[in-house]
């Protein structure tokens, strides 16, 4: 028997839930596709199924995309992938690609066309507004379409960073912001981020095994669930375990994807080959209905 019929069958008599914690269907004929158009958060913020990340092992503004690629590497990764559909970045000033992505909008890639999310971890009202203009110049725009406060574990952020997400209103009253949000690393700071309605966009890290994520998957997936019964737009990142689990790839993408609680992921790709290995991933990777 064919596998795809295989699991048809099997899911008819048991359901996915049997197979994969959170899904319950039969697996269809459609696939995903890696530029489909997704629409995030209260905003509407158009962009890809794929962003394309350019942070693994992002620190002290560094990543291992911009060691290994350098600005024309990482600017050429982006543009040939915008060539073939995939037009939403992610970006930190931790990891320091802002300059590479500058480079390939410099080089012919029209802003208007693509997506741009970045994060800033400023704890200050004064760090944060020098944070966002410095981003503009850096990025070589006058929007930012995603902007998420990073990296939060404090489970009381919600009043411990009010200043902060003032200072990030006023520059969205101006235009310069179209969507704000946060990226958790803690399960205490992922519940604020559900309770909180400044929160337009989340960051949130999900796979089928648990591995580098705040909580166990069913714990973090009624998270989430509550995030989208808000109006929250859901990215998914940590997809592969921080690459712990690459060597079950087909069935994260196929987890993660199905759930009705992610809108979009994140993919820390290092070279153009991985970036293609990942978009025909995800372009194979059925629906479950």
């Amino acid at each position: 028997m064919r596998r795809r019929t295989f699991l048809k069958t099997t899911a008819g008599v048991i359901g996915y839930a049997g197979l994969f914690r959170g899904i319950s269907g039969a697996e269809s004929d459609s696939t995903f596709d890696a530029a489909e158009r997704v629409y995030l958060g209260p905003k509407r913020i158009p962009a890809t199924r794929l962003f394309l990340g350019t942070g693994s092992s992002g620190w002290n503004h560094r990543s291992n995309q911009t060691r290994k690629l350098g600005v024309g590497g990482l600017a050429n990764f982006l543009e040939s992938a915008f060539e073939n559909g995939v037009t939403s970045w992610d970006s930190a000033d931790m990891y320091g690609s802002h300059p590479h992505l500058a480079a390939a909008l410099k080089n012919g890639v029209p802003r208007k066309d693509v997506t741009i999310l970045t994060k800033s971890t400023a704890r200050t009202p004064r760090e944060m507004r020098k944070d966002i203009e410095r981003f503009c110049q850096e990025l070589g725009t006058d929007t930012i379409d995603i902007f998420l406060l990073h990296c939060l574990e404090d489970p009381n952020w919600r009043t411990n960073l009010k200043p902060v997400m003032d200072v990030v209103d006023e520059f969205q009253e101006r235009g310069v912001i179209r969507s704000k949000g946060v990226s958790c690393h803690s399960l205490a700071a992922l519940k604020a981020a559900a309770e909180e309605p400044w929160v337009e966009i989340d960051l949130a890290r999900i796979n089928p095994h648990g591995n580098v994520m705040d909580a166990d998957p069913e714990t973090v997936i009624a998270i989430l669930r509550d995030m989208k019964a808000a109006g929250k737009g859901v990215i998914g990142m940590k997809v592969f375990g921080a690459g712990q689990l690459v060597d079950k790839m087909d069935e994260c993408m196929r987890y993660v994807l199905n759930l009705d609680c992610v809108d979009a992921v994140t993919i820390g790709c290092e070279s153009i080959q991985q970036r293609d290995e990942v978009v025909s991933l995800i372009n194979r990777t059925p629906r479950i209905a």
